[in-house]
């Protein structure tokens, strides 16, 4: 029986590597560094026919109260490299490194990505992103730090003066000199790698301010963004389609994939025991307080985890977070917080597990199968990034148990079709010029 046509959905796997939803006590956790760990989430991702295998990057070390944070121990190496290996070890899966273009230059960031778009056939992708602390950019030499506005236009101006590097060698593989001249960047000479397979490299922007919407709508192929329920997907995946016409893009010239996490059992409610164990083991009484501060700014050691939110307001001019991401306006994330604990009577520790819960699917294979064909099929998003709370095994079960369902529905490739990651997303080749 042939399965019905459905709109096809895109699935991405993120390692998980340093951050909130990985579970480091489980026994099966294993090292963030050792190329064991990215090589067997990748090739699970490929075995589950993936369109591809996502790493972040940090550029410093994150510090709390003055010490490295907790979850930075283990280290962060360079994306490009980890994925350069992997493309030796896999085919067809697409290879995403996340590279920021506030501290990088045009010439050499386009020459490495072509490099990877040659050695993997075709299969390299960038992820955009933007720094705008001065605690990261005392690690390079330019130092200091740019203004939100100007942080993407320097990433508009970097994204299309890489494109102007990778077409100045022609299609039928002649070099020619280039030279561009902008308000960032003043380059010129001629470029040392040949045209790439693929043309340009696949573009993906994480953001979701009015900028980064603007410029996902403007310069990227995949826009990575954090909407995990229906209406706020609907919602975003609107407002960022409508942005393509006054560029001169189609819908399909932009795929919206948010990231999501997931939770599996033989049953909905098994699977919702489980999410809640995962909840407490991600968030220990030590990660509460730690979260706490990350929006009260302020030493909160002395607090009881399972006492009551603090009284006193936060202080959002405090240096006690550095390299980390606040979470939101403090004054307003405590509000929300102080009301919630108050009317369901919760502790710090499960007002911060309740407020920062990021299980996006949880049931059976069936049920999560389901949810994620709706959220494809109703305009909420054209595909998933994964997040598995495990590395590297974490991504296994939902390849073995939720992928094959995913096809038999005929919502998911039962196998690669093209070569090349733009093959994999749909993506038409860019035309170079003559």
């Amino acid at each position: 029986m042939t399965a019905p046509t459905r709109k096809q959905m895109h699935l991405a796997a993120h390692f998980p590597g340093v951050n909130n939803t990985t579970v480091w006590t489980d026994p099966r956790s294993k090292s963030q560094i050792d190329f064991s760990s990215f090589e067997h989430l990748a090739r699970t991702a490929e075995r589950g026919r993936f369109d591809f295998f996502f790493l972040a990057e940090g550029l410093r070390l994150r510090e709390h109260n003055g010490r490295i944070h907790d979850l930075d121990v283990v280290g962060r190496p360079e994306s490009l490299t980890v994925l350069s290996a992997l493309a030796a070890v896999t085919d067809r899966l697409g290879l995403a490194a996340t590279v920021n273009a506030t501290f990088n230059e045009p010439y050499e960031l386009a020459r490495r990505l072509a490099t990877l778009d040659h050695l993997s056939d075709g299969r390299a992708a960038w992820n955009v992103v933007t720094s705008s602390d001065a605690f990261t950019g005392e690690n390079f030499r330019r130092g200091g730090y740019l203004d939100r506005a100007d942080r993407y236009t320097r990433a508009a101006e970097f994204v299309a003066t890489a494109r102007e590097l990778w077409d100045s060698w022609t299609p039928d593989g002649t070099p020619r000199p280039f030279r561009h001249q902008g308000r960032h960047f003043t380059v010129e000479g001629e470029f040392t790698v040949p045209r790439s397979p693929q043309g340009h490299p696949v573009v993906i922007q994480a953001g979701d301010s009015p900028e980064g919407r603007e410029f996902a709508a403007s310069a990227a192929d995949v826009i990575f963004t954090r909407h995990g329920t229906l209406e706020a997907g609907r919602t975003f995946y609107t407002d960022v389609k409508a942005r393509l016409a006054k560029y001169g893009r189609q819908p399909d010239d932009l795929k919206i994939m948010p990231g999501v996490t997931f939770v599996l059992g033989d049953s909905d409610a098994e699977a919702q025991e489980s999410a809640a164990e995962i909840r407490r083991q991600q968030i220990s009484p030590q990660n509460a307080i730690l979260a706490l501060e990350q929006v009260w700014g302020r030493d909160l050691s002395s607090y009881d985890p399972d006492g009551p939110l603090p009284e006193i307001d936060p202080d959002p001019d405090s240096g006690l977070v550095q390299g980390r991401v606040r979470i939101g306006d403090p004054l307003a994330v405590a509000a929300r917080w102080r009301a919630l604990s108050e009317a369901k009577g919760l502790s710090i520790r499960q007002t911060v597990i309740e407020t920062t819960g990021r299980q996006s699917f949880i049931g059976s294979p069936e049920t999560v199968a389901t949810e994620l064909i709706e959220f494809v099929s109703t305009d909420a998003a054209d595909g998933f990034i994964l997040v598995p709370h495990l590395t590297p095994g974490g991504l296994d079960d939902f390849v073995d148990q939720v992928v094959p369902l995913l096809q038999e529905r005929g919502a998911f490739r039962s196998e690669y079709t093209g070569l090349t990651l733009r093959s994999h997303l749909g993506l038409a080749d860019p035309v170079g010029k003559d």
